[in-house]
């Protein structure tokens, strides 16, 4: 096993920890990015993903410091290995479209420089169709070798999640699509070693159904929950209490509302699954994915009504945007709904961002101090329930702030205590009013 030489291609949030693990069980790994800083971080023994990865730094440094692992901008690395794993990031364009681009650069790099006899296995996420109609055509040629004869194809869709990588990686359930037996035996034999999860055999486009599909459940059932958040502030209800009630019935899990979802995943894979499945008519997939994009545009709303009722307008406000990333305790920023928060309040007389993990979004500065960005604030709107802002007393929000404004995007405040405490609140799924 020791002597075994693998490849991984894209070194993101997917292709490090894979990397780090494949490396940690024996295999002699070469990771493949075309960021040059990127790849000099990883030879230096430093973990380039911002956020907290438990044990994730520790092993990557460990195995790089041993020699099993190296990173390489250039594709004639992978020349002499047995299995090619591709881990690049697969985005979708203005058009709700799949964006194969980065993943097609991929294919021709490996298929120039793949030896005979490899197997190459797709972890991104690809609409359905795409392993024979993409990956299998581009690999045959620019190899000149024939898939089955040649070469081995498998599909096994990563299942990780900023904070959670290595967790997710050796402890999950992973769906192992193959284009034949020998392909699946062979990415088997590999994953058996990484995860403690089982291994679900199936054929390529399946697999690919599957991904897209998990993910676009999780996006509808997101959106029923911010629909619900809607339903209850016009009623005068408590979302999150709606919530905890409607969980007592056996056989519902109604999913927490908020002020959108972002991430690599969720805004892309649904459409992914749509585009795969577009002479179906897919409509409520779509439908669901136009909620959660509106639940920022939401908070917005909040914020005018917030600042309304103290008196105030955007024009005349210090706004301090608290949480940059998609995700708590994490610096990823991908689609994150802090985006269209920040680019929406350029009218503010001052306009602030903060975040632990985060140096610079949407071409705004970001603090690292919360109390200086709250410091002489108006309106205080969280988008991201990092834990350091659960830890602010209502005392501490009112006397930082000059004008004790408060939107809550991620239910992090107490709705009673902030209103006991004199700050002006309003949250995602809660109660509007001076008093609950």
């Amino acid at each position: 096993m020791s002597q075994e030489k693998v490849a991984v291609i894209g070194l993101g949030y997917v292709g490090i920890p894979l990397s780090a693990l494949l490396a940690s069980k024996g295999y002699d790994v070469v990771g493949v990015d075309l960021l040059e800083d990127r790849v000099r971080a990883i030879n230096r023994s430093e973990l380039p993903l911002r956020g907290e990865e438990p044990g994730l730094g520790k092993m990557l440094a460990k195995v790089v410091k041993k020699g099993k692992m190296r990173a390489t901008s250039s594709y004639e690395g992978i020349e002499d290995r047995i299995a090619i794993f591709v881990c690049v990031d697969t985005p979708i364009s203005a058009e709700k479209r799949p964006d194969n681009s980065r993943l097609e650069a991929a294919l021709r790099g490996i298929g120039r420089h793949m030896r005979k006899g490899a197997l190459v296995v797709v972890e991104s996420t690809i609409a359905p169709g795409t392993m024979l109609g993409v990956v299998a055509k581009t690999l045959e040629r620019e190899s000149g070798l024939r898939l089955g004869k040649d070469f081995k194809l498998a599909h096994c869709p990563e299942r990780v999640m900023p904070g959670r990588l290595l967790h997710n990686i050796t402890t999950y359930d992973r769906v192992i699509g193959g284009f034949d037996k020998q392909s699946i035996q062979r990415a088997e034999a590999i994953y058996s070693k990484l995860t403690k999860g089982k291994l679900h055999p199936t054929d390529l486009v399946t697999a690919e159904i599957v991904k897209t599909a998990e993910n676009a459940y999780r996006d509808v059932q997101i959106a029923f929950a911010n629909e619900v958040a809607l339903i209850s502030e016009k009623l005068g209800a408590d979302a999150y209490e709606v919530r905890r009630l409607v969980n007592t019935c056996p056989f519902r899990d109604m999913h927490i509302p908020g002020a959108g979802v972002g991430g690599h995943c969720l805004p892309k894979d649904p459409w992914l699954l749509v585009h795969g499945g577009v002479e179906a008519s897919p409509r409520l997939i779509p439908t669901a994915r136009a909620v959660n994009e509106s639940m920022p545009f939401h908070v917005l709303d909040l914020a005018s009504a917030a600042l309304e009722s103290a008196g105030r307008t955007l024009e005349s406000s210090v706004i301090v945007v608290m949480g940059a990333s998609f995700l708590q305790e994490s610096g990823d920023v991908r689609n994150s709904p802090s985006v269209p928060v920040i680019e929406s309040l350029g009218c503010a007389k001052e306009l602030r961002v903060h975040d632990p993990y985060v140096d610079e979004i949407a071409g705004s500065k970001v603090m690292k101090d919360p109390k200086k960005a709250l410091a002489g604030a108006d309106l205080a709107i969280f988008m991201v329930a990092h834990k350091d802002y659960a830890r602010m007393s209502p005392a501490t929000l009112k006397k930082l702030m000059r004008t004790p404004v408060v939107v809550d995007g991620r239910n992090i405040f107490s709705t009673q205590k902030m209103r006991e405490a004199g700050i002006v609140y309003r949250g995602v799924g809660k109660v509007s009013g001076t008093s609950r």
